[in-house]
């Protein structure tokens, strides 16, 4: 046993900087992993497909830029997630919009009334449309874990992976959400295991 590499006084050691074919190995693969979700979720954000390309390109050529810099960060799905919220936000605000979570559930509840028979349509899409209006409103993180969990559907753990938070954080914005929801929306509130 070597006492001075040893416990508290082990001397820093510096690791060697990654070569950039690797840098561009593991952004090629991250960018691979995450790209279909995000299109999904810029999708819903800014109305477009057209559009939600712009904003993941724009996302994604930063986190290339300095990729390096990502790969430290404590949580690198976080961090990137919160780059593509940046680039969502830049480019609504450079159009003057809100986010377009309404107009997406606007074209869902038309498709669900295209491809099945429901009672009382007209009255299903409002109750539909004032449940993405109040999704809206919710705080950034929950309003992030909704969007992913209900209306793109991903499991639970999934989402924590994307965000880089924990599987019990999801379930307690789920919860909280649910809770601010229901309020919201005057509609009683019940605990479930989602």
């Amino acid at each position: 046993m070597n006492p001075s590499l040893d416990g508290p006084h082990r001397p820093h050691t510096r690791r060697p900087p990654v070569r950039p074919e690797r840098l561009a190995l593991t952004f090629g693969a991250f960018h691979a992993y995450h790209r279909k979700l995000w299109m999904r979720f810029a999708h819903t954000q800014v109305g477009s497909r057209a559009g939600a390309e712009s904003v993941v390109d724009a996302a994604c050529a930063r986190l290339r830029a300095d990729w390096a810099h990502v790969l430290l960060q404590d949580s690198v799905p976080r961090y990137a997630w919160l780059i593509l919220k940046e680039e969502v936000h830049r480019w609504l605000d450079a159009r003057g919009l809100p986010p377009q979570v309404g107009d997406a559930a606007f074209q869902t509840a038309l498709q669900k009334l295209l491809l099945h028979e429901m009672r009382d349509e007209l009255r299903v899409i409002s109750q539909e449309i004032g449940l993405y209006a109040a999704i809206s409103s919710l705080p950034e993180r929950r309003y992030d874990v909704i969007v992913l969990r209900f209306l793109l559907g991903m499991p639970a753990d999934e989402v924590a992976e994307y965000l880089g938070i924990d599987t019990a954080t999801v379930r307690s914005h789920v919860r909280h959400a649910r809770r601010s929801l229901a309020k919201e929306l005057h509609i009683p509130y019940q605990e479930t295991d989602n």
